[in-house]
């Protein structure tokens, strides 16, 4: 099979995490398989869909390095083919127009097939009955079963469903009477519109029938017929609804495999008849796990960066966004974390997507993005972090190649580009300083003694290496009756301002002698 699959998104000017996964899976399925990945751009939203919103969605693609087989798939152009369709549904019976009171037109409606004898994915599930509220009356019509059961308050609640759930249906009253059954009637209801009104029932007995089809991640997913209704397929104004436009677009593009969130399961037992009723064979399907928060629930904005415009403004790199959303409910089967694009399609089966809901982890995320930083060329890594630092506003009078020198230590510390802030101890003296960590570590009289004689070695210290470096706080620490060790940190609060960094004596190697005895001096004299 020449496997085909498509990204089909509708967009708005930002793009979600989510509908990136599913691309970024997409992506992966047809790159390992050596099939074709097909963008097709559900435009027909003219509101939201501008031309902004279109550009912004395909640099981001560009950004995450995913590339399509085909040339971009308009829905928009392909209007006809969605109205076309639906014609030829109502002239072969598929479809009705229901009956409408006033002016405005009746939608097109497409009528869940009562005939599934043949249908390889329909079965039948065994009998089944519904208690029904017997003050309402069962209503019975091509368009359908109206009927009403009681709710645990005891409120009644009108229920409808599509005529093709009721097989074999009688109505039964209170004492077991059969009022109604549906075989006897259901020539007359398709081929003469005949319509019947059933008062005093008080039970539905059935042949329960169910769509059925094999997810390749979820494994089968079924869901009985009596619980769904015939399908608004045109609006009354004309316009096709999502459900047809979709099927319509997969047919023109022949997809074989759509993968796309499991938020789009129910939509799937509905399409799996339309592509039926067009004569196309259906594809296989499979359904992504949600993307959720600490919580559990579904990730939004509101839990922090949702967007993908968010994280590349932060300063994540593409490679290091693409491999994390890759790992966001599938996994290689082994330890594997960081992986090059490569591995990760040798990898990629969609056999080895979890049907579990994938928890986000920024941590994971920003830990991940400080591995590929740490991997980046040092030459780029100075370029970008200077950008940075310029749209920050404070290079102007910075040397270029000292600053190229603090990015050589610092490099193997970022997570983010905006870190980069974190720098400017080793360029001005005036910058921010941890308040809580100077009165935590710098309170101790015996520490700033200490941090006193530090200051007069090295600054007696013609060297000024790593090695003298390390000697003269060694030798405060052994005088001053301090554990080994144990001055680092107030060293680097008192020369930095920050608790977090490089190794203090690489760092106080880099800050020079003139302006580490200088700090020091601040806060031992």
């Amino acid at each position: 099979m020449d496997i085909r699959v498509r990204f089909a998104p509708s967009p708005t000017g930002h793009v979600h995490i989510g509908n990136i996964r599913t691309a970024i899976f997409d992506w992966l399925y047809a790159r390992h398989s050596g099939g074709k990945f097909l963008l097709r751009v559900e435009d027909t939203d003219r509101e939201r869909s501008t031309q902004a919103a279109i550009d912004t969605l395909l640099e981001c693609m560009k950004w995450l390095g995913l590339d399509y087989d085909e040339e971009i798939f308009y829905q928009s152009k392909n209007a006809q083919a969605h109205v076309d369709a639906a014609a030829k549904m109502l002239e072969t019976g598929k479809a009705y127009r229901p009956k409408v009171a006033g002016p405005e037109p009746a939608p097109v409606i497409f009528r869940l097939p009562w005939d599934t004898d043949s249908n390889p994915d329909v079965r039948i599930a065994g009998n089944a009955e519904l208690i029904t509220d017997p003050s309402v009356p069962v209503k019975i019509s091509s368009s359908g079963i109206h009927f009403a059961q009681l709710n645990e308050k005891g409120k009644s609640t009108e229920r409808s469903a599509s005529l093709a759930g009721f097989h074999q249906l009688k109505i039964l009253d209170a004492a077991g009477t059969c009022l109604f059954e549906i075989e006897k009637e259901i020539g007359n209801i398709f081929s003469k519109d005949a319509s019947f009104e059933i008062a005093n029932s008080a039970k539905l007995v059935f042949q329960r029938r169910e769509i059925v089809f094999k997810d390749i991640i979820k494994g089968e997913l079924a869901k009985p017929l009596d619980g769904m209704k015939d399908l608004v397929i045109v609006r009354g104004d004309g316009t096709p609804v999502f459900h047809l436009a979709n099927v319509c677009d997969d047919v023109e593009q022949k997809i074989t495999h759509i993968i796309r969130g499991d938020d789009h399961v129910e939509n799937t037992y509905r399409h799996i008849f339309l592509f039926q009723a067009i004569g196309f064979p259906v594809p296989i399907y499979g359904h992504l796990p949600m993307i959720v928060n600490q919580a559990g629930k579904p990730y939004s904005k509101r839990d922090g960066d949702a967007y993908v415009g968010d994280f590349r403004s932060k300063g994540y790199l593409p490679d290091a966004l693409f491999n994390y959303l890759s790992l966001l409910g599938w996994s290689p089967g082994d330890d594997r974390e960081k992986m090059t694009r490569k591995e990760i399609i040798d990898a990629f089966t969609l056999e080895r997507v979890k049907s579990s809901s994938a928890q986000f982890d920024m941590n994971k995320l920003g830990n991940m993005n400080g591995q590929y930083m740490a991997e980046m060329d040092p030459a780029k890594f100075v370029d970008e972090t200077w950008k940075e630092a310029e749209s920050q506003g404070w290079t102007a009078g910075v040397d270029r190649a000292y600053f190229a020198k603090v990015a050589g230590l610092m490099q193997s510390r970022m997570k983010l580009y905006p870190q980069v802030s974190s720098w400017k101890f080793f360029f001005f003296d005036e910058y921010e300083k941890d308040g809580k960590a100077v009165s935590k570590f710098l309170s101790d009289k015996k520490v700033i003694d200490a941090i006193k004689q530090i200051h007069d070695k090295l600054s007696a210290d013609s060297e000024f290496t790593l090695d003298s470096i390390q000697k003269s706080i060694r030798e405060a620490e052994s005088l001053s009756g301090i554990q080994e060790g144990k001055l680092n940190q107030p060293l680097r609060i008192a020369v930095t301002g920050l608790s977090t960094g490089a190794g203090i004596y690489e760092t106080m190697e880099m800050l020079g002698k003139e302006k580490t005895i200088r700090r020091l001096k601040s806060f031992s004299a």
